[in-house]
């Protein structure tokens, strides 16, 4: 392979704009090595209502209790909020649930937590797919939701084995963004695919469902950023881009996404990504989220495991995706940081071990579900058989199977470029840098520390001065 070096100074920048965005580490409430045990009790009268078929979309609350069993804990909440949550697994036999401790008790929480979501998993056999996702979301250093199994006991009844997955609300933003946290969140829903539908923000209101700040329900920021990215010339876009938006972080999203296989994302079905705005230097920051739709979960009939990384959208209007990949220079990005994630998280050396932990941690409280059957008639043999054999219909391919084609179809599919920053047209290499400053460290974009001969990566060198300036080194 001929090696090159490309180094441009990107740009100087007020320092302490950069926030470390880093996950908290798992707690009590997620449990990395054990499955926990939530029982839920409220009244009959209206367990019955949250289960009936007519109020299946219905988001009312009921008051429950909450008890909290591990080896370690056995708590109990009273008076906590109880009701449905998720999309199509409303009308699904196994549900999921979502438990509010503030509801009713201004303030209160639960290890930290205002809300608590049990998600059934009912589209997934294997019950692995989202707790995978968010596990290589993490370790490849991105922004992602904390996760751990429970058992759901409801009035002493077994509701089967579920996913907690952490909430994404202000406690979530709080814990990512420690003295950034103030800024909007908007949770994005189908539809949202960053196509420019005027100035009036009651076009975007429905879609791009804001989360935080409600009471000041400002949409201007997020209304130039959907302009820009729709609208702007194909010489300005890049610029334009630069100063809205964190493209960094979102060019690793959108290779993490393609190699997991979400298709009920942004990218292909404009679904299920959060965008936050951090105060800071009032860039949007893009969150993954519902990951359940992957791995060879399929319903349209699509390999996602040998699919294109670089045309992943197909033929859809993706305005976001769709132009990175016309900047030589972020693809070039999003290339390296596929390459990244292959060598490092998703690979078949280091994933499969790690199934096969996770299974043996939650077999039994899986063979002893019997509502996974419900739905599509999983039997306990195709939770068993679930790493390595495709159990058809909807779930297209293994875990292992998807994970293996997918890790050769990507790498092979990669190109390497070279490729100049689109925003410099005049800077030389080392203008920048004057003799009367010294490096003292460098970061990646998240402000973990890093060395500086890393290659293939953003990084901010920071100076003597207090000044700092963004680079890459291409290999």
């Amino acid at each position: 392979m001929i090696k090159f070096v490309f180094h441009t100074i990107i740009c100087v920048f007020f320092c302490g704009s950069l926030i470390s965005q880093l996950n908290p580490a798992n707690n009590a409430a997620f449990l990395q090595n054990e499955v926990a045990t939530v029982k839920i009790f409220l009244d009959t009268a209206d367990l019955n209502f949250i289960l009936a078929e007519e109020n299946e979309y219905s988001n009312e609350e009921f008051p429950a209790t909450f008890i909290y069993q591990s080896s370690n804990d056995n708590d109990t909440v009273l008076n906590v909020g109880f009701r449905l949550r998720g999309n199509t697994s409303r009308s699904s036999a196994k549900k999921s649930f979502k438990v509010s401790f503030n509801t009713f008790t201004q303030g209160l929480k639960y290890k930290g937590l205002e809300k608590m979501n049990l998600n059934g998993e009912h589209n997934d056999v294997s019950i692995m797919r989202a707790k995978i996702s968010h596990e290589i979301l993490t370790n490849s250093d991105l922004i992602a939701a904390r996760t751990s199994y429970v058992k759901l006991f409801i009035n002493d009844e077994y509701k089967g084995l579920y996913l907690n997955v952490e909430h994404i609300d202000e406690e979530f933003i709080q814990k990512r963004f420690p003295a950034n946290d103030t800024g909007n969140l908007y949770k994005c829903n189908w539809g949202a695919d960053f196509t420019y539908w005027g100035p009036n923000q009651s076009n975007y209101q429905f879609v791009y469902e804001l989360k935080t700040n409600e009471t000041a329900n400002d949409y201007s920021a997020l209304i130039n950023l959907i302009n820009t990215v729709d609208n702007s010339s194909n010489a300005n876009f890049p610029c334009q881009i630069e100063e809205l938006f964190d493209v960094y972080s979102y060019l690793k999203n959108a290779a993490f996404e393609i190699l997991i296989g979400q298709w009920d994302g942004y990218i292909f079905n404009k679904n299920n990504f959060y965008l936050y705005q951090r105060p800071s230097d009032g860039k949007f920051v893009y969150i993954s989220y519902d990951l359940d739709n992957t791995f060879g979960v399929d319903w349209l009939d699509i390999d996602w495991s040998s699919r294109n990384v670089y045309t992943w959208s197909g033929n859809e209007n993706r305005p976001l995706f769709n132009r990175m990949m016309e900047v030589p220079y972020y693809k070039r990005i999003f290339s390296d940081y596929m390459e990244q994630i292959l060598q490092e998280n998703f690979n078949s050396t280091n994933l499969l071990p790690r199934l096969n932990e996770i299974q043996t941690l939650i077999t039994d409280a899986a063979l002893s579900d019997t509502y996974k059957g419900l739905d599509y008639g999983f039997t306990n043999d195709d939770f068993l058989n679930s790493i390595n054999q495709t159990w058809g219909y909807h779930i297209s391919q293994s875990l292992s199977e998807y994970i293996t084609n997918r890790e050769l179809t990507a790498s092979n599919q990669l190109v390497f470029e070279n490729a100049s920053w689109p925003c410099v047209t005049s800077i030389e290499e080392n203008s920048l840098i004057n003799e009367n400053k010294t490096l003292i460290k460098t970061s990646n974009l998240l402000g973990q520390e890093i060395d500086t001969n890393s290659k293939n990566i953003v990084k901010i060198l920071y100076f003597s001065d207090g000044s700092c300036q963004k680079t890459i080194d291409f290999e």
